[in-house]
């Protein structure tokens, strides 16, 4: 021991000399990219702080806006499979919840990097909106990671419901074992996060708005703040943290579908509109390495499970709404999709664009990659319709769902009222796998008055969510905070026929059913991590 430390003595001691040589060589770091001390560089590590996969194909799958269309449909790949099924996941793809799993961990690490670089600089003034932006981000990506990962946030489970680690600083351990936080807990972080940055944000500092779109300016973290308030069953907060993002006139946020349905003759077209960062409403964009694009598309990419002519016809896109019916697919105030060939059965809304990013482009070769809106001004307005009909201010709620479906359903959509509300909720038998209505039971853990205007105008709410998020990944987190129930179907048939043989399995996703929360990817369960119960 004692040979080893004079060698290394010894060692210290040329080093020593050799260095004084070359002081002013090394005066300068070789990559002063690493240090983050400016407000540049700092704003430049953000960039990494949103997950470059989605979740978007995994909860879209697991939720009810999707059948199985028939064994015709051949491409049914085992991944697809396991979703479809709520069996653990143990194949991958750009779009497993691996990919999911480490994106959203390891753009945390590049929101916690930034977080300790601005407190490195003494947390000064000027990095302010870039620290806002930072604390979001690391709320965001949590959000991600508890409602794929754990069941719902509930006052009654939670406290003892598994969550995920909330990383608030990196790590500098090898090696390092990690404990899940309770579900509860994880929201506590998320909310203190989301607390601290809000007044920070500062849409000033992106000299480019198109830029802004891409980050957390003020109308996605306020309309973010809003969701998590609405999942923590806060509604009161619901309301506040909605009309910060929505402004005194909502109608200035509201999508233009003028323009966008200018590119209707293409459906990829149509979703890059809808995407588009010049579009109001659009508060958040997300680009990923993913199979979205294709998968909500008319194309033969997982054609086997899709949202087929049954879901259209007695649940969503032609079945009657509380805003009134549609009957073709020019009827929507962005056209209704409809694939129903040999190779595809699908029935979509362009809410997904696909985009190809060529590594090689002789060889053609390269990452298929999707464009989705997580977070939009048609959020902000339906969460606060939402919260107001829990807290039985049926007026405003209605007021809200009235500026929605002026704007995103139908032309020419009927003026709802508490009357039209339960005439058309009442209109429908609950629903059934067999005999399908867009009404289903609901079961969640607080507290509502059934059978009345309220769970009337609850279903009327979901509804309106259902559609216009449809392809997206949100209603799966409906599902779940709601306690909707879900029987897997074999439901074929094309979205204009009269006839729909519907097979039932025996496939039920039941009331605070484990397989809620997906299982954690093998490899971090063989880490040591706690697995989900099943």
């Amino acid at each position: 021991m004692k040979k080893r430390l004079s060698y290394i003595l010894i060692a210290a001691g040329i080093i020593a000399t050799s260095l004084s040589s070359c002081k002013k060589y090394l005066d300068e770091l070789p990559d002063n990219r690493a240090e983050l001390n400016t407000i540049d560089k700092i704003g430049k590590m953000l960039v990494g702080a949103y997950p470059e996969n989605a979740y978007v194909v995994v909860s879209e799958l697991s939720s009810d806006n999707v059948d199985d269309v028939g064994p015709v449909y051949l491409n049914y790949s085992r991944f697809i499979e396991q979703i479809y099924k709520w069996d653990d996941i143990t194949e991958t793809t750009n779009d497993g919840i691996d990919r999911v799993w480490s994106a959203c961990y390891s753009a945390i690490a590049s929101a916690n990097a930034a977080l300790q670089a601005i407190d490195e600089q003494g947390n000064p003034a000027s990095l302010s909106a870039q620290r806002g932006e930072a604390l979001l981000a690391r709320a965001y990506n949590h959000w991600i990671l508890v409602n794929m990962f754990a069941q719902n946030y509930s006052k009654k489970y939670s406290a003892t419901d598994l969550g995920v680690p909330y990383m608030t600083k990196g790590e500098t351990t090898l090696n390092p074992k990690y404990e899940r936080n309770t579900v509860q807990e994880v929201y506590g972080f998320i909310k203190k996060d989301i607390e601290e940055g809000l007044p920070l944000i500062n849409d000033a500092s992106y000299a480019n708005s198109s830029v802004a779109k891409y980050h957390f300016n003020r109308a996605a973290a306020y309309t973010f703040a809003s969701r998590v308030a609405l999942f923590m069953e806060d509604w009161a907060k619901v309301v506040e943290y909605s009309t910060e993002a929505l402004g005194n006139n909502p109608a200035t946020t509201l999508r233009d579908y003028a323009t966008i349905a200018s590119f209707s003759a293409s459906y990829d077209n149509t979703t890059r509109a809808y995407n588009a960062s010049s579009l109001k409403a659009n508060f958040l964009i997300a680009t990923a390495y993913s199979a979205m694009g294709t998968t909500f598309r008319g194309s033969s990419t997982n054609n086997r499970v899709n949202h087929g002519g049954t879901i259209a016809k007695f649940e969503t896109t032609f079945a009657k709404q509380v805003f009134g019916t549609a009957v073709s697919s020019t009827d929507y105030r962005v056209r209704v999709f409809g694939y129903v060939s040999t190779t595809a059965n699908k029935v979509l809304f362009p809410h997904n664009a696909y985009m190809f990013e060529y590594t090689d482009q002789v060889a053609g070769i390269g990452f298929t990659r999707g464009v989705f809106t997580p977070i939009t001004s048609e959020e902000a307005l339906l969460n606060r319709a939402e919260a107001n009909i829990h807290l039985k201010n049926y007026s405003a709620a209605i007021a809200d769902m009235q500026i929605h479906i002026n704007n995103n359903t139908i032309n020419n959509p009927a003026t709802i009222s508490e009357t039209s509300i339960n005439s058309w909720a009442n209109s429908f038998a609950y629903f059934t796998p067999s005999v399908p209505t867009p009404k289903k039971e609901l079961h969640p853990d607080f507290e509502f008055e059934k059978g009345g205007t309220q769970e009337n105008m609850i279903h009327a709410l979901l509804s309106l969510k259902r559609l216009q998020f449809l392809h997206t990944g949100s209603r799966w987190f409906d599902v779940k905070r709601y306690g909707i129930e879900i029987t897997r179907r074999t439901a074929p048939g094309v979205f204009n026929a009269n006839n729909f043989p519907i097979t039932v399995t025996d496939n039920t996703l039941k009331v605070r059913d484990n397989r809620r929360a997906i299982q954690l990817p093998q490899d971090v369960i063989n880490a040591g991590l706690t697995p989900n119960p099943r």
